[in-house]
């Protein structure tokens, strides 16, 4: 039966362990910003916080990819999980207390080592376990997992726990999740990727997470999978900020991007499903990119047209739940790109998620005291619209060796394009 809806039968406590260490990593997400702002910190030292915690996400996504290629997904997790819980003890007992910016940063930056190294790794770990012609749902499941812990029960616990046991015991609470459900990925999931998979560990293996960006199809991808996360990481920022001066409390928009990330965990699957029938670059550029940036222009203009309205808000913002999962298909193409280097392949899908964590709140910082709310939202936007320009170029090796049989150009040339 799991097999049927497009869930891998073998990996099955993988996804479940998944789900408990997002939770864990998730419970700080939605709130952590206006947080620190009014214990007295600043928004641009709050967004540097989160840019520099952002800019080791993406060094640890960045070379998931080769390192589990040589390494074995079961050990890169486990460094993710070790990062996760020295980060967090020097972050949470050492700095958050006294606001002690100094301690704050480089703990905080640590911890960023911890999700990418897991969950990345549990994704390359799909991508070689999962049959191919269920692999944009197997990878559609991944995203409804890693979204139901990071962005749905997370916020939600958040908003139910805080309070009763106020945001630092919150953050201390979600170290627990993070032990527990990497023990059951990590010890309790017995799946194994083929020997074949793994390559030795060698320097110029890890060179291949730089090197292979050297492939036009590679470095273009990077550019998309990057744009994908902006919105899911920048709002947070933001939003919260905004939407206080027509009246919506923190905890409203506590509920709100729950529900977005409710919305965001069903259309996972389904546009992985719809990827897999009617096309995996038309799901991406239409659903993901297009409609994407007309959600977010509306997401700008909605409460100045209807003010405090609950219900009308939630609606809105759910629609960056249902635009966000039109990029689910790209996990399943990225490593298709690059057939004989899957590793690095997904090494430069995850850089792209990592630099999202960090660009995102980077150009919230930037812009938001200057041009306001609307200012980024359309800068957002304005990068949505350059990934469906982008996305029909997505083209694997096979489709570009057809398309150039007729100028004469070798294999090889082809596949180092």
């Amino acid at each position: 039966m799991l097999n049927k809806i497009g869930l891998p039968k073998n990996l099955l406590w993988g996804y479940i362990g998944l789900t408990i260490f997002m939770i864990g990593d998730g419970v700080e997400q939605a709130w952590i910003s206006p947080y620190l702002v009014s214990r007295g910190m600043s928004i641009e030292d709050a967004s540097l916080l989160l840019t520099v915690y952002g800019i080791t996400c993406a060094i640890a996504a960045w070379f998931s990819g080769v390192l589990v290629q040589t390494l074995g997904p079961r050990k890169i997790m486990s460094y993710g999980l070790l990062a996760f819980i020295i980060g967090s003890l020097g972050f949470i007992g050492l700095g958050i207390y006294k606001l002690n910016f100094s301690i704050m940063v480089p703990f905080y930056a640590l911890r960023g080592f911890g999700y990418p190294l897991f969950a990345y790794s549990f994704l390359i770990w799909i991508n070689y376990s999962s049959p191919l012609k269920i692999r944009g749902t197997a990878v559609g499941w991944f995203w409804f997992m890693f979204s139901l812990g990071l962005s749905v029960i997370g916020p939600f616990y958040s908003s139910v726990a805080i309070p009763v046991m106020g945001q630092i015991n919150v953050l201390w609470s979600g170290l627990i999740f993070v032990v527990i459900g990497s023990l059951i990925a990590i010890l309790v999931n017995k799946d194994k990727i083929p020997e074949s998979e793994i390559h030795a560990f060698e320097l110029k293996e890890l060179l291949q997470g730089i090197t292979i960006l050297k492939r036009k199809q590679i470095s273009l991808g990077l550019i998309v999978k990057t744009v994908n996360g902006l919105a899911q990481y920048g709002l947070a920022v933001f939003m919260p900020i905004y939407l206080a001066q027509y009246g919506y409390s923190t905890t409203e928009w506590l509920h709100m991007w729950s529900t977005v990330f409710i919305v965001a965990i069903f259309a996972n699957l389904f546009f992985g499903f719809v990827g897999d029938k009617i096309g995996w670059r038309n799901t991406i550029q239409w659903v993901g990119g297009v409609a994407y940036a007309l959600v977010l222009v509306l997401v700008f203009f909605t409460p100045q047209m209807v003010g405090h309205n609950y219900l009308v808000m939630t609606i809105v913002l759910s629609l960056c739940g249902v635009t966000m999962a039109g990029y689910v298909p790209l996990s399943a193409l990225f490593p298709l790109l690059a057939p004989d280097n899957k590793g690095a392949a997904m090494s430069i899908l995850n850089l792209g998620a990592g630099l999202s964590t960090f660009l995102a709140p980077a150009i919230a910082g930037l812009f938001f005291k200057s041009l306001g709310a609307g200012g980024v939202l359309f800068i957002y936007a304005g990068f949505y619209i350059l990934s469906a320009i982008l996305t029909p170029l997505l083209k694997t090796p096979d489709e570009l060796l057809k398309e150039n049989n007729k100028n004469g150009q070798s294999d090889k040339s082809v596949i180092a394009g």
